[in-house]
């Protein structure tokens, strides 16, 4: 009980010094510190979390908190607009929430549906049809796709694209021509997310060796790399660790 009570003084105590230095109305103090946990709880939601959304770590916070407390909401909501209205648009968030809630196999026909008349050959939802197959576990298909889409519109370029491209080679196990792919990828790609999943196939492949050297890249990357990078990345370099110490087991 007692650590309970230090927790949530320290809570309220942040809380409060936030206040102060945004200026809110001093009643806040009292509330904090007459109710810590109470107030402290009303206080993010009224006032903390409504300053931190404008920034791109809370705009993240808030869609994974979203998510936590209702997960089907988007889908929800894109079924609604589906149903009021189907129109291309609403197909590809229907389509879109689909994928994102695990249900990949139905979005496929939202998608077939769009890609018909004048968007056809629409590089944005081939794209995503793509990335729909792969998560279907329709690697071949998947493949097909955008190779029609590179064919179609040979000036559109994606680095979500690229990546994905790659991951499919790596489900059909075609090593060489994914080395190439990871080779121009991880030169360029604005994340750590390709660099950590090559790591992570290397490491599948058995190819410890080539694992090691890419690791040393990754760190020589992350010693030169912003506090504010490592947060937006944060995923990624937690998904490294956990390669690093698997690649340490290998010794």
């Amino acid at each position: 009980m007692p650590l309970l009570v230090v927790i949530s003084t320290v809570i309220a105590l942040f809380f409060a010094i936030h206040a102060v230095k945004n200026g809110q109305d001093r009643i806040w103090l009292y509330i904090l510190f007459l109710f810590p946990i109470l107030g402290s709880v009303v206080y993010f939601f009224a006032i903390y979390l409504s300053d931190i959304r404008a920034t791109h770590v809370g705009y993240q916070f808030e869609s994974k908190l979203r998510k936590a407390l209702d997960p089907q909401r988007s889908l929800r909501e894109a079924q609604k607009n589906y149903d009021l209205s189907p129109t291309v648009d609403a197909k590809l968030s229907l389509a879109k929430a689909l994928v994102d809630s695990n249900r990949a196999s139905e979005a496929l026909p939202f998608y077939e549906e769009a890609l018909t008349g004048i968007y056809q050959t629409a590089p944005d939802i081939l794209l995503q049809y793509a990335n729909a197959l792969y998560e279907d576990k329709q690697f071949n298909k998947a493949k097909q796709q955008l190779d029609y889409l590179r064919e179609k519109n040979p000036n559109y370029n994606s680095e979500e694209g690229h990546l994905l491209y790659t991951k499919i080679l790596v489900a059909l196990d075609d090593k060489q021509q994914a080395n190439q792919e990871f080779d121009a990828l991880i030169g360029y790609y604005p994340s750590l997310e390709a660099i950590s999943y090559y790591l992570q196939t290397l490491i599948n492949w058995n190819e410890i060796d080539q694992a090691r050297a890419i690791l040393q890249t990754i760190e020589q990357r992350l010693r030169h790399m912003p506090k504010h990078s490592k947060r937006i990345n944060s995923q990624w370099i937690k998904e490294i660790e956990q390669s690093k110490q698997k690649l340490s087991r290998l010794n």
